[in-house]
């Protein structure tokens, strides 16, 4: 059973023979990426779960397919790992996620960038699995995954100041030039090797958000506004190229998805002028699969932008048992009520493996829910 109504956000969870290699790079700091060199088998078992979870989505019926990231150690720092002037270290700590309990929990620690030279997107590893995936999935459709560059520019610039005298970068401006032409060279190369669709996964779209505790604003930083501003004109500088290369770029606002845990509160209606109505995206994967993101009001942002479509993430890949189908009925009712149903798709809010150890269920509950997703997307836009 196919619907190009139901769409997946990425990553599903690795296998054992996989997370043998997986769960030594987070030790590691002596290694260079890809580290392919530094783990005997590593390539060939990476190689091998990734033409075994391409079949795998072909069999389910998945309509837009990924290599499951499973190329990726985290959801994003392959990306940049695989930069040139990139180097990566264990850090004193890793992020910081909500607990079960409500409690902070630290995730792995070798989250640590240094910039030593210039940035470069050219030659990225990720553009050799493309092909790899390419290859295997014939005539269905392939998209590749990457982090936001308005997101990295906040990690590399803001929160870790990668940049100033004596450093590769003099001064802000210089790393934000930087790091946009390396994102460039390599939708460049993505393009050139056949790519049609880049994703950028996103995170920070929350900390904007006035309802949220964890917020800039909670802070009380009156700059917050100019700050929103220059996070949206990275993000459409960069989709802006995209598309003048005539790729589909879409975007993936993600609210922390580590083992079950997640990050960030706070609902879309405070964000929705700007991260919806501004940012130049074909398609939006949003989060709704729970209270956090308050109700769906915020999609009226992008009611009188035809071309823009929006994947309602619904379900969850947080738990271990199928979705409440009545609340996910009621909530496409109320979505085609302010958008277009055509314009509408369905997806569990995130992927189920943003990091390598994935979230808190089995493969098979994994597959069960995306099959639950295929059949509740068939139905609802069959009606």
């Amino acid at each position: 059973m196919t619907t190009t109504h139901f769409q997946t956000v990425g990553s599903l969870l690795r296998p054992t023979s996989l997370l043998t290699y997986k769960n030594q790079i987070e030790q590691r700091d002596d290694i260079t990426y890809p580290f392919y060199q530094d783990f005997p088998g590593y390539q060939a078992a990476e190689s091998a779960a990734i033409k075994t979870v391409v079949a795998q989505q072909k069999a389910h019926g998945l309509s837009v397919l990924t290599d499951g990231e499973y190329s990726k150690s985290m959801w994003h720092l392959d990306f940049i790992w695989g930069f040139g002037g990139i180097e990566r270290y264990i850090a004193k700590q890793g992020y910081t996620f909500q607990d079960h309990d409500g409690g902070a929990f630290e995730t792995r620690k070798d989250i640590g960038l240094r910039i030593t030279a210039p940035l470069s997107g050219r030659h990225h590893h990720f553009i050799d699995i493309f092909k790899t995936i390419k290859a295997q999935a014939g005539t269905t459709t392939v998209k590749t995954t990457v982090w936001g560059a308005a997101h990295a520019f906040t990690e590399l610039a803001i929160f870790d100041h990668l940049y100033g005298p004596g450093q590769v970068y003099a001064n802000q401006a210089e790393l934000r030039a930087g790091l946009i032409n390396a994102y460039k060279e390599f939708l460049r190369d993505y393009r050139d090797a056949g790519g049609t669709i880049i994703q950028f996964d996103d995170c920070l779209w929350e900390l904007f958000a006035s309802d949220n505790q964890q917020s800039f604003f909670a802070a009380g930083n009156g700059e917050v506004v100019d700050l929103a501003d220059t996070f949206i004109a990275i993000n459409n500088e960069v989709a802006d190229y995209g598309h003048a290369l005539g790729l589909k770029v879409w975007t993936h606002n993600c609210r922390g998805n580590y083992a079950s845990r997640h990050a960030a509160g706070g609902s879309y209606a405070t964000i929705a002028q700007k991260f919806l109505g501004e940012q130049h995206y074909d398609r939006f994967f949003l989060e709704w699969d729970d209270e956090r993101a308050g109700d769906l009001s915020a999609l009226a942002v992008l009611a009188n932008k035809p071309a823009v479509t929006l994947v309602l993430g619904l379900l969850s890949s947080k738990t271990d048992h199928l979705d409440d189908e009545a609340r996910v009925y009621r909530l496409l009712d109320q979505a085609s009520q302010i958008i277009p149903k055509e314009r509408l798709y369905l997806s569990h809010q995130c992927g189920f493996a943003s990091c390598d150890g994935g979230n808190e269920l089995t493969t098979d509950q994994q597959w069960a829910k995306i099959d639950q997703g295929q059949r509740i997307a068939a139905d609802y836009w069959r009606q």
